[in-house]
């Protein structure tokens, strides 16, 4: 059960890594912090997979272990390298707070401390460490011996600071906070890494002084231990990016909702859109421009296609198609669906009238979401009108093709 779990939480954390991975083309240190977390995470929890366990020791024995310690090294510099991007920022103010200067202090001794314990864990791992036979639980198997003990201490030492570092900032950062997401979110990281500081501490003690426990026993205890620090911090980090995730939600639904009338009307007018009409595949596929940007972008290429229809339209179309739709469930959206499609209908056919006709419709719409949402209930009954009720309405409207091109051509 406990492998099943650590299976979960890498694949977990490497999901959240994957979806933060985006960050790295952008300069803002608190968003590479965090993907870095992320992949140092799930990298330290993949080491406890036993097929990656087998494949690192396979060319030499007990491989995991120190790939395993140094990407938490790395996992933990990535937290308090976020800590400073978000609390150790130049001041803008006349004088630099205090925290804010232990902030930048902290982060530059926590540097040079990871590259001097990196290093002699290294040195210790391949000339004191005991390496005979393959280890089930790394420190509980070597406890008691002086190499492995202090490559152990070295690691726990660092992970206890750096975790106490964290957990007191991010706790007076949780009081200070103005949402209740983001205090919710820091206060769940603060609680991880004050379990991470209280672990580190009972490794360094055991690792010296044996227990009376087996090695399988303290693996458990070590397994569980880590996840459920890696699921807390993952829980804590994601919860103020909740509000983003869901607008960022919304964007995607909105497209996929307006892609039909787009594609039609770009199909009609490829000159109008920025970036050419693609299969919904591609357009799912696509890592820029941002939703947002392509959001706001659609909706500009939308009207601006409504616009050129309106060398298509006929006079009295838009008074008819509000005739037809008067009883509909949406009457509005339903009329502006009716009159685009007829004259779409009127422009794939080649007639155009050199004078444009009275467009659609004012509306008080304040963003791009807004307008997003209005012409998704455009679309809605746009995808319902048949041939047939295109033809009618254009007939109903007094022009016939034939009569409208010609009353055209003699104008």
């Amino acid at each position: 059960m406990l492998d099943v779990s650590t299976y979960i939480g890498a694949v977990a954390m490497t999901l959240m890594a994957l979806w933060r991975l985006p960050a790295l083309r952008y300069d803002e240190p608190e968003r590479r912090a965090l993907w870095a977390c992320s992949a140092g995470f799930a990298a330290a929890l993949w080491c406890r997979v036993p097929a990656v366990k087998s494949a690192l020791d396979a060319p030499i024995t007990d491989l995991y272990v120190l790939v395993k310690y140094l990407t938490s090294i790395v996992a933990i510099l990535a937290v308090l390298r976020y800590i400073t991007a978000i609390y150790g920022k130049p001041a803008t103010g006349a004088a630099t707070p205090r925290y804010v200067r232990a902030s930048r202090r902290i982060n530059g001794i926590a540097h040079a401390c990871a590259l001097s314990a990196v290093g002699a864990m290294v040195a210790l791992f391949f000339t004191a460490v005991d390496r005979s036979r393959p280890s089930v639980e790394f420190a509980t198997d070597h406890a008691g011996q002086w190499g492995a003990a202090t490559f152990v201490s070295i690691l726990y030492v660092y992970l206890a600071s750096a975790s106490a570092t964290c957990a007191f900032q991010w706790g007076r950062a949780a009081r200070r906070a103005e949402t209740r997401l983001l205090r919710s979110g820091l206060a769940l990281m603060a609680i991880a890494t004050t379990l991470y500081t209280m672990y580190s501490l009972f490794r360094i003690v055991a690792v010296w002084n044996p227990t009376s426990a087996s090695a399988p026993t303290m693996r458990v205890v070590a397994d569980s231990s880590n996840l459920t620090v890696a699921l807390l911090w993952a829980v804590g980090a994601s919860i103020p990016s909740a509000k983003a995730l869901s607008a960022r939600w919304t964007a995607w639904r909105a497209l996929h909702k307006l892609y039909p009338l787009r594609r039609d009307l770009m199909e009609a007018f490829p000159h109008v859109p920025f970036q050419p009409s693609a299969s919904r595949l591609r357009e799912w596929t696509r890592a820029s421009p941002s939703l947002d940007v392509r959001l706001d972008r659609w909706t500009q290429e939308i009207a601006d296609a409504v616009e050129q229809l309106r060398h298509h339209a006929t006079p009295t179309l838009l008074h008819t198609a509000e005739d037809v739709t008067y009883e509909h469930p949406d009457p509005e959206p339903a009329a502006e669906a009716y009159w685009i499609k007829a004259a779409l209908h009127n422009a794939r056919s080649g007639g155009r009238s050199r004078l444009p006709v009275r467009g659609l419709r004012d509306k008080p719409l304040s963003d791009s979401h807004a307008e997003a949402h209005w012409l998704a209930r455009v679309q809605a009954v746009y995808a319902t009108i048949s041939n047939e009720e295109v033809e009618s309405l254009l007939l109903q409207a007094g022009e016939s093709r034939g009569h409208y091109f010609s009353r055209q051509a003699a104008g």
